[in-house]
């Protein structure tokens, strides 16, 4: 165990222990009301009244995505303390749902080859394509024509996206910088 990880737990129970002694207690409260009212027989009255409430809520904003012509994704989130509220949203394109409406629209008009070309933009549909013997179109050409050009032309076959992995020390490590990061966020909320 590295020394900054070491140190990153150390840190994350102290903060969870303050967090549980000092914390919870005052979340578990009820809101409470109270008065108090004293009188004497020269009629002086005494009123305090303690009132303690939530803030208001910051609401993450709705983003429609229902329309089944639209090829994006809606994201959105909030967070509220009880200072300040923060919500957004954001709808992302869904590039590979593009890709195939416009295939399909292509194929549906009669050109079949140029949806072939359009789903060959994608490494897997290429390799796939490849590894059937029917190669992607290229320049106009098919078959053996189009297998030929892609040997002159490998700059223009499609990459393959690299996935990123994390080995355990960086998982956990990040695991543990997470659970610290929402300890200290929790803190600020209070």
């Amino acid at each position: 165990m590295t020394n900054r990880l070491r140190n990153n737990l150390i840190a994350g129970l102290i903060v969870f222990a303050f967090w549980c002694v000092f914390v919870i207690p005052v979340m578990a409260d009820p809101i409470v009301t109270q008065s108090t009212s004293d009188s004497k027989v020269t009629n002086t009255t005494t009123t305090t009244t303690k009132v303690k409430t939530n803030p208001p809520s910051a609401i993450s904003p709705s983003i429609n995505a229902s329309n089944s012509d639209l090829c994006t994704v809606g994201v959105s989130g909030a967070v509220q303390t009880q200072i300040i509220g923060i919500s957004t949203g954001q709808a992302y394109r869904d590039a590979n749902c593009e890709r195939l409406k416009i295939a399909k629209i292509l194929y549906d008009m009669g050109m079949k080859v140029a949806a072939v070309s359009v789903m060959c933009q994608d490494y897997r549909t290429f390799d796939a394509m490849m590894k059937a013997g029917t190669p992607c179109p290229i320049q106009g050409k098919i078959g053996t024509e189009a297998e030929e050009l892609w040997k002159d032309n490998r700059h223009e076959i499609p990459k393959q996206e690299n996935l990123k992995t994390m080995d355990r020390g960086e998982f956990i490590n990040t695991l543990a910088n997470g659970i610290i990061s929402v300890i200290l966020l929790a803190i600020l909320v209070i």
